[in-house]
């Protein structure tokens, strides 16, 4: 399909996000934020570039924004360390890359990239991962550039409870800014692009507290993040074991080929079902091959934003 409308959609975690705790303030900080993601990829697809280009960017700048636990900003392990995650899948070809547990490549979502292109694997994790992307000259940096006093100061809420929480799910001891304690940070975006080839992308901190060598389902293909031109590009944000557990993002596309689901019907099934079903909280956005669009969450709340065409950016925080 040629000329097609290109769509991006972006977001920045899901959660409980209470408009009893938000100031104007604080909320306009996020769509900012939103906003200008949208627009630089909406410009690199109405430039020609492809929907892996376009999500590519928009995920890499999410890395760069601390209010998101992407990148710069990302949460804490227990040990108090940082262990990034990143995927990204090109629906074109079914390509993808994807990193687990990083603590020195500046945007993780590079080095995902850089998986997919070198070809020879999908997931590289750890040490061997941080070796692949100094080896392709990706930008490195020591572990303390992503933190930030606000994560460190979650962890130490989260550890003295003795829980391991998804991302910032504990109960927090003051109220920050959107009930930061109890949303999943993931962030992510899905593109078609005027070529009508769609492409996902993810990255992710992970959990607060978590156990070092935890890896949820944003790197894992078909579980967090998933493309394919037949059907939809998802990317998920939430309780990362519960999305591995029914493959989500993959199942989506699954009941769209096999059952000839809508893309909104597939991903009710899975956000409002399959997920609750098992105590599964989060969410998720989808863009199919015709340009349809879904951003569905069973949580109070998602950070999202996305735009069609040359029409002006749309973002959001909570359920309509």
């Amino acid at each position: 399909m040629k000329n097609a409308t290109p769509v991006i959609a972006i977001h920045g975690g899901a959660g409980t996000i209470s408009t009893s705790t938000t100031s104007p303030e604080q909320a306009q900080a996020y769509h900012d934020a939103l906003q200008t993601v949208v627009r630089a990829a909406q410009a690199a697809l109405l430039e020609g570039l492809s929907a892996l280009d376009a999500t590519c960017l928009a995920v890499e700048m999410l890395e760069d924004c601390p209010l998101f636990n992407a990148g710069y900003g990302a949460v804490f392990t227990h040990e108090e360390t940082h262990e990034l995650d990143a995927a990204v899948m090109d629906g074109a070809t079914l390509a993808a890359g994807a990193i687990a547990g990083v603590s020195h490549v500046r945007h993780p979502v590079r080095a995902a990239r850089a998986v997919l292109e070198d070809g020879a694997h999908v997931l590289l994790a750890g040490a061997g991962a941080e070796a692949f992307a100094r080896d392709r000259g990706l930008e490195m940096v020591e572990p303390f550039f992503f933190s930030t006093d606000a994560r460190r100061q979650q962890l130490y809420r989260v550890r003295d409870t003795g829980r391991v929480v998804t991302d910032h799910e504990g109960a927090a001891m003051t109220k920050p800014p959107l009930d930061e304690d109890k949303k999943f940070g993931t962030v992510g975006a899905v593109a078609l692009d005027m070529h009508g080839h769609l492409a996902a992308a993810t990255s992710t901190g992970g959990m607060t507290n978590k156990r070092v060598g935890r890896v949820g389902d944003s790197p894992l293909i078909g579980s967090g993040t998933y493309a394919d031109d037949r059907s939809a590009a998802i990317s998920c944000t939430g309780s990362g074991e519960m999305f591995i557990r029914v493959a989500a993002a993959h199942d989506i596309c699954a009941r769209m080929a096999y059952g000839g689901a809508t893309l909104e019907a597939a991903t009710h099934a899975v956000v409002h079902g399959s997920l609750p079903a098992i105590g599964g909280p989060g969410g998720l956005i989808a863009v199919d091959r015709h340009g349809n669009l879904s951003l569905a969450f069973n949580t109070e709340g998602m950070y999202r934003g996305h735009a069609r065409g040359d029409a002006a950016p749309v973002t959001a925080i909570f359920a309509a």
